[in-house]
């Protein structure tokens, strides 16, 4: 968790810190990530960044929350009723968004091998078992349509078209 004397950091600071954050875990696997080579890029000591971060793990959770307040629209709140075109836009402007963030890398390593390695979220595994069979199917094929469009550039408007039909297919009852 981030502690209340990185928060009181100045704009500046706390940017500085976050570049150097950036550019590690855009670089490395949260596995392979080291505090030293952030501490340098920051022009931090090495004890400030325990005083900041608990460790790596909330270092990355708080620069991966950076990165999806950037690109992600939040947590759907209109999954009251499936709609698949709001699905679909929604999953593109992700990914749009995503190609053109400063935090594409980090994003990609997350999708790739830092996802297993922090393990599931509690909170976002209980909202997804409440979902409805539709919106939870849907939720399914966008997180596997977002890791293939990110990976696969040349194909990325053959997964996208696929996705769609996908989605409208689960309209059908």
């Amino acid at each position: 968790m981030v502690s209340e004397t990185f928060i009181n950091l100045s704009d500046e600071k706390k940017q500085k810190i976050a570049q150097a954050l950036l550019k590690e875990f855009s670089t490395y696997p949260l596995a392979k990530a080291q505090v030293a080579r952030i501490v340098k890029d920051a022009g931090i000591a090495r004890g400030a960044f325990y005083k900041y971060f608990g460790d790596l793990k909330d270092a990355y959770g708080y620069l991966y929350s950076l990165a999806m307040k950037e690109v992600h629209m939040g947590p759907p709140t209109r999954l009251k009723e499936f709609d698949p075109e709001f699905f679909y836009k929604m999953t593109v402007n992700f990914i749009d968004q995503t190609e053109n963030s400063i935090y594409f890398d980090l994003i990609k390593l997350h999708l790739s091998q830092n996802q297993a390695f922090i393990g599931e979220d509690e909170k976002q595994k209980d909202a997804f078992l409440n979902l409805n069979s539709q919106v939870w199917a849907a939720m399914v094929l966008t997180h596997e349509a977002i890791d293939l469009a990110l990976f696969d550039k040349k194909n990325k408007a053959k997964i996208l078209k696929r996705y769609h039909e996908s989605l409208c297919l689960l309209q059908r009852k």
